[in-house]
């Protein structure tokens, strides 16, 4: 039984070498085989030249390092590195530490002994982030929930650990545009979460600022929802039927109650109004018109410049 760490790095210089060291103390006891994937997500570091380092004198240990030409961001990475694992099982993993290893074994542990499960996922028991923060990634879950055809378990995170079988479904998935968490839940499989504590960072800054968050919330509500689309429809029924009603009224103020209608101004503000919402609801379409657009070019999802593997040498 083998066991692949797949551990997405941009900019994280500073952590490889303690991450290798304290997964390695943590799973000095285990029984089963593991490898490490690292996957340099185009990193303006010395990220590369810290896990060429450590590929080369780590000889006793099986490590595979996958460097991408370019940053491809985080999803990619998590696709590149399942592509290239061969264990039995595979887990998700930061190098920052914030995600501990310890956890993996407790992972390891609930698939072992309850095959019922094929995927442990962990979450945040206890949030270290602000009130704002926190409330909108409740509220993104609530609504993605709401609008999405696959329900997406609150404050989940991508750190988990997967049978092969999960790992070969998620390599099937293709699509350019990814959404992990979305995808994990499409495609099924029995998943147990559990708490996990998160860690102080061992270096570096976080690499999620709130505008790059609100992106990837509407990423993954358009990647697993086409409810946005049909927005236009409901917006304009509604406009149409208060255009009706507000003219039943223009007419029987004017006829029964002899009231001047100001124009102008009425006029100024309808079209300014229904013209911001058609820009809106074009808006919304031309993102998923820009998506299939470059899904159809079938451009790869990532491309590797350099792949350092053992059984290649």
């Amino acid at each position: 039984m083998k066991l692949s760490l797949v551990v997405p790095c941009y900019n994280e210089q500073d952590n490889i070498e303690l991450f290798y060291e304290e997964t390695v103390k943590a799973f000095k006891d285990v029984s089963f085989d593991y490898e490490f994937i690292f996957v340099n997500d185009g990193s303006r570091d010395n990220t590369l030249k810290k896990l060429k380092k450590l590929y080369n004198e780590k000889t006793e240990s099986d490590i595979t390092v996958v460097s991408f030409s370019r940053n491809f961001g985080k999803e990619s990475a998590i696709y590149a590195g399942i592509k290239n694992c061969d264990g039995d099982y595979v887990s998700l993993i930061d190098a920052d530490l914030q995600q501990r290893p310890e956890v993996v074994l407790e992972m390891m542990s609930i698939l072992q002994n309850e095959p019922e499960y094929d995927c442990v996922a962990a979450y945040q028991g206890k949030r270290r982030e602000s009130s704002v923060m926190t409330g909108f990634k409740s509220g993104f879950y609530k609504l993605i929930n709401r609008l999405s055809e696959v329900e997406l378990h609150a404050d989940a995170s991508d750190f988990r650990t997967f049978t092969r079988g999960v790992a070969n479904a998620i390599i099937e998935m293709g699509e350019y545009h990814r959404f992990s968490k979305g995808i994990f839940s499409w495609i099924g499989f029995n998943t147990k979460y559990i708490p996990y504590e998160v860690q102080e960072r061992n270096a570096g800054e976080t690499k999620w600022s709130f505008s790059k968050l609100v992106r990837y919330a509407f990423e993954g509500i358009s990647a697993f929802s086409t409810k946005p689309l049909k927005l236009a429809t409901y917006i304009g029924i509604t406009a149409s039927f208060a255009a009706i009603v507000y003219l039943i009224v223009v007419i029987i103020q004017r006829l029964f109650f002899n009231v001047a209608v100001s124009g102008y101004a009425t006029i100024v503000a309808l079209i300014l109004l229904l013209g911001g919402i058609q820009l809106f609801c074009i808006g919304i379409i031309g993102s998923y018109l820009a998506k299939t657009y470059i899904q159809s070019k079938n451009r790869p999802i990532y491309i590797a410049k350099e792949i350092l593997k053992r059984d290649e040498d």
